[in-house]
């Protein structure tokens, strides 16, 4: 390793990295043979040197500033990649450069996730069933070359697939955003992805246009990720069958899917929870894709690629075979994107979730929506799921979108039981009609859960269905221009309990 190079190692801080053991060995990238000028690709020289580092033990290894172009990075067991300042690691394109992406797994069933849920070695970076390892430090991750598309589940069951808002679309509409499985061979499509990690930590860097998925963590346990700043064009965090997780003081910009979600599909194959998992600090939105690193934040992009509004959010779904298990979202902003979606479909329980401080603004859909449905995505003998024990309070939204209240939604088999609101505080932009007064949602239990679901609800502030043990205190709603419709609807709610409402509606 080059003397600048161990300058540049000690400028970012040893005692900063996450494994302190990993100071022992420094190995530097150029001294395998990166270029750094954005011609060149440079994976093999990056993977070089990451196999130094795992021969001897463990180490760091030092990507110092410049552009390195690459394909697949594979990560090994006690490594710690640190950017310097102004170091980039950008995506190459395979119909650009000469390359490829590591192929996808084979032997992995499709039947129940899509392609991206169900591979993680056609990845820009990716590490499976690694431990102690870490990528740190104030760089960059442009995913310019990585597609965001990729196949949808085998299963083909008519409803529950895709969203309601999506029926207008064309086969051809589609295939666009679903192409076949041939079509991703030597393409990536997501930035970062581990399998069946352990004892992982992500901190200081950015992510701009991340594919399928910035982040995906599947099976992993330990996994620390923290200050990060995600701009991306689909999911930006993904946590899928994970334990013992934390999210923290990180930005994630997502117009067209996800921002921070929690998932428990079948991609490992069994039907795993998603359990001990911290989301806090954090900010969400739904800015046009680059905007929000750039810091322009611009508001061009109107509507998703499902045809609902921009998306943004942390939600718990859809996927959600396995269940969760003592989650906190706390402290957390919204802006400019969906309100937080809490959802169980496919068979798994949800139960012992905390969510408290959440400050939203613009809300593009719903501002809370909890949802029990019977999508039942999986083998034969998946049955219905639950949500039990959910506490929410000290939540402030404004500028929400007049169709969709704060909605609670379960089954007549099903209802949602011992939910807590408390000092809710919400803003509506108003505008529902008489005619919407007398709207009757269908039960749609099969349908893709979305609060666009169900249409405009027939109340502007709450709308709660199928739900036991409710209680409700502390909940303060306005609208700022006149909406005929009444502030509450609430229907099958045994053990209803209200404390301390506001309700103020413009009259017209």
């Amino acid at each position: 390793m080059s003397r600048r190079e161990m300058g540049l190692g000690l400028a970012a801080g040893m005692t900063a990295l996450p494994f302190v053991a990993h100071a022992a060995k420094m190995v530097g990238i150029r001294q395998h043979g990166a270029q750094g000028d954005g011609r060149n690709i440079d994976s093999g020289a990056i993977n070089a040197a990451i196999e130094a580092a795992s021969r001897a033990g463990g180490g760091t290894v030092l990507i110092p500033a410049g552009r390195y172009l690459c394909f697949s990075i594979r990560l090994r067991s006690k490594v710690t990649l640190m950017f310097a300042a102004g170091a980039v690691i950008e995506a190459a394109d395979p119909e650009r450069h000469d390359g490829h992406y590591d192929a996808p797994e084979d032997g992995i069933d499709q039947l129940y996730q899509d392609f991206g849920h169900s591979h993680w070695h056609n990845s820009l970076i990716w590490g499976d069933d690694v431990s102690e390892v870490a990528i740190v430090g104030p760089g960059l991750i442009d995913g310019a070359g990585l597609t965001r598309d990729g196949p949808g589940a085998r299963w083909k069951k008519q409803a529950g697939e895709r969203p309601l808002s999506m029926r207008g679309m064309s086969e051809a509409d589609i295939a666009q955003l679903e192409p076949a499985a041939a079509a991703m061979r030597g393409k990536g499509n997501k930035a970062i992805a581990f399998k069946n990690g352990r004892n992982i930590r992500l901190s200081g860097f950015s992510i701009l246009k991340g594919g399928h998925f910035a982040i995906l963590a599947t099976g992993t346990q330990g996994l620390e990720i923290s200050d990060l700043s995600i701009d991306t064009d689909r999911d930006g965090i993904d946590l899928d069958c994970v334990r013992d997780v934390k999210v923290e003081r990180c930005r994630v910009n997502s117009p067209n899917d996800d921002g921070i979600v929690v998932k428990s599909s079948y991609a490992l194959g069994r039907a795993v929870a998603a359990e001990n998992i911290l989301i806090r600090a954090c900010a969400v939105s739904g800015y046009d894709m680059g905007s929000m690193l750039d810091g322009t934040l611009q508001t061009t992009q109107q509507i998703a690629p499902d045809r609902d509004r921009v998306t943004g959010r942390i939600k718990l779904g859809t996927e959600s075979n396995g269940g969760y298990r003592n989650v906190r979202i706390e402290d957390c902003t919204f802006t400019r994107c969906r309100g937080l979606a809490l959802e169980t479909v496919d068979g798994g329980v949800m139960e012992d979730i905390i969510v408290r401080g959440l400050t939203m603004r613009e809300v593009t859909t719903a501002p809370l929506f909890l949802r029990v449905g019977d999508r039942r995505r999986g083998p034969e003998g998946t049955g219905i799921g639950a949500i039990r024990r959910v506490s929410i309070s000290d939540v402030h939204a404004t500028g929400i979108d007049h169709r969709f209240p704060a909605s609670i939604a379960g089954l007549p088999e099903s209802p949602i039981e011992d939910v807590t609101l408390t000092d809710i505080d919400l803003t509506y932009l108003g505008g529902g009609t008489a005619e919407d007064t007398v709207r009757r949602p269908a039960e749609l239990a099969d349908a893709y859960p979305e609060p666009s679901m169900f249409g405009v609800l027939p109340a502007w502030a709450l709308w709660v269905r199928h739900a036991k043990g409710l209680h409700i205190d502390g909940f303060a709603a306005r609208t700022q221009s006149a909406d005929a419709r009444p502030p509450f609807v609430i229907e099958n709610a045994p053990g209803l309990r209200v404390e301390r409402t506001s309700l103020w509606s413009v009259r017209r």
